[in-house]
């Protein structure tokens, strides 16, 4: 990728490689910047088990009218791994506060997705990040989740960390996949497994499982009234990781919310339906004003 006035890099779905460096409270994150300086600033954030990767499209394309920052997580995608690193929602929520003011960015546009919605949600609530605008794509937010395989993986997380290097890899592979409804290009599959391989990468995966804790959003459920920028909230009509049902429940606890269902996507919209999660993107980020 790099920073330019076009802001969309290379158009290669291999291409996507992080040239930046912030060493966080939780370990070294890699970033990138993509568009004109001077456009309107824009954060993604990604969720878990997947990393800055699944923006690609979305980032290139809205570089094209704004300044599209996107990272990979403590523990996530090419940032560092490592035993006893805190990779917890509160964690998450603590760095991206400090990158935001890294970046010097005092109120961007913010798009998160999966556990990045609540990373978003926490910075915002609990430390104060300000956001012109923000975007929750199939977020993590409200109680109850984890799905029956996320609670026996992270109760027994020491024992899948000791599974034979080939099981692992079609467990990740198998689990990866099951968030899209249409089924994903098996490159770019293989391009989402590849951070939890190997001497850093297996540990890393049931690392961040375990430390997921539902706490860390009942500890905001109650304040999500109180969210101050514009909010929109894009779900997948097939996602079968987190029911469609929680969209609803979510837009109802945010007066002036919206909604947009996504036809024929599961869990992965970006990668199930990109079209259609960049035009409402691009539609919701160039909204004229701050009101609701």
């Amino acid at each position: 990728m790099r920073d330019s006035h076009s802001g969309i890099g290379s158009d290669s779905e291999s291409d996507w490689e992080l040239s930046e460096a912030y060493e966080s409270s939780s370990g070294e994150v890699r970033w990138e910047r993509l568009g004109d300086p001077a456009a309107p600033p824009v954060v993604l954030l990604h969720g878990t088990p997947f990393s800055s990767y699944v923006w690609r499209r979305a980032a290139r394309e809205l570089a094209r009218d704004h300044r599209v920052y996107v990272w990979d997580m403590p523990g996530y995608g090419t940032s560092a791994k490592f035993d006893g690193q805190d990779v917890s929602l509160a964690a998450q929520g603590r760095v991206f506060a400090e990158l935001l003011a890294h970046w010097d960015l005092a109120e961007p546009s913010v798009v998160a997705h999966d556990f990045g919605g609540a990373v978003a949600l926490r910075a915002h609530l609990l430390h104060g990040a300000a956001y012109r605008r923000l975007a929750l794509v199939d977020p993590v937010a409200l109680a109850p989740w984890g799905s029956p395989f996320f609670r026996l993986v992270g109760e027994h997380h020491r024992v899948f960390e000791q599974l034979p290097p080939h099981l692992h890899r079609a467990l990740v592979r198998e689990y990866i996949a099951s968030a899209s409804s249409p089924g994903l290009d098996p490159a770019v599959l293989d391009r989402l497994v590849e951070p939890w391989l190997g001497e850093a990468g297996q540990p890393a995966f049931y690392r961040q499982i375990a430390q997921a804790d539902q706490a860390y959003t009942d500890e905001i459920q109650g304040r999500y009234g109180s969210v101050e920028p514009p909010l929109t909230v894009c779900w997948g009509e097939d996602d079968q990781w987190i029911p469609v049902a929680k969209a609803h429940e979510l837009v109802s606890l945010v007066p002036g919310a919206e909604l947009v269902l996504v036809p024929g996507a599961g869990h992965l919209v970006q990668e199930d339906a990109p079209g259609a999660l960049g035009a409402a993107l691009a539609r919701f980020l160039g909204a004229a004003g701050t009101g609701r």
